[in-house]
């Protein structure tokens, strides 16, 4: 089991000004990452180190996005001023999952802007938006040279803060989880408001810790 990404859902500002001012703090760059037909959302990547990233997403103005379940939470998350949405953890078969949690994974896939195309699949998008202290699932489908983790950055992923439950995210994950995950470390404070990801701890070359 893999930390594999964090999303960032855009505030007022809009996509690219937050990725732009993440990617400074961060002393990185980010890309254009393209967009979700499924989903009606399009995102900016800001790479990390050990095959991690951070995800930058915005809602479209599309019928899709009011359909998927991903494109909702987006939308409700940038509705409440953007911020910290999400953590996402990659495995190599998603069967287990899905029958943990008793229904099946769906596709999702991204249109690079030049014309190439990223295939995954996920589950636990309804769990996220009942408990955002909860990841979702995905396994990679296309090839590694086309994913994130292809893209190389210094900037390393410490430590996450979520507001929620050890108990509840090691059931969730079927993982007994402790102080860290994949070299992660998780600090697990007690709900006071709604759960989910409060803040993330980066080391980064040129900045030094950056709190985010």
């Amino acid at each position: 089991m893999h930390v594999d990404h964090l999303i960032f859902a855009a505030g007022p500002d809009g996509l690219k000004a937050d990725a732009a001012r993440l990617a400074d703090a961060l002393g990185t760059d980010f890309k254009d990452g393209g967009f979700h037909p499924r989903f009606g959302t399009r995102n900016h990547i800001i790479p990390l180190s050990d095959a991690r990233y951070i995800e930058v997403v915005e809602v479209l103005d599309h019928p899709a996005a009011d359909k998927a379940p991903f494109g909702q939470a987006v939308r409700a998350r940038s509705s409440m001023g953007g911020g910290w949405m999400a953590w996402v953890v990659s495995v190599d078969d998603l069967a287990p999952v899905e029958q943990r949690l008793e229904r099946s994974a769906v596709p999702g896939s991204r249109q690079f802007p030049d014309g190439r195309r990223l295939e995954w699949r996920q589950i636990g998008i309804k769990g996220l938006i009942a408990d955002p202290q909860l990841p979702y699932f995905i396994q990679w489908e296309s090839e590694a040279d086309v994913r994130p983790s292809a893209l190389v950055s210094d900037v390393r992923l410490r430590s996450i803060e979520i507001s929620g439950s050890a108990d509840r995210l090691s059931e969730w994950l079927d993982h007994e989880i402790s102080d860290s995950l994949d070299g992660v470390e998780l600090r697990l404070v007690a709900p006071n408001g709604m759960p989910g990801v409060n803040r993330v701890v980066f080391d980064s070359p040129t900045k030094g810790e950056v709190i985010l």
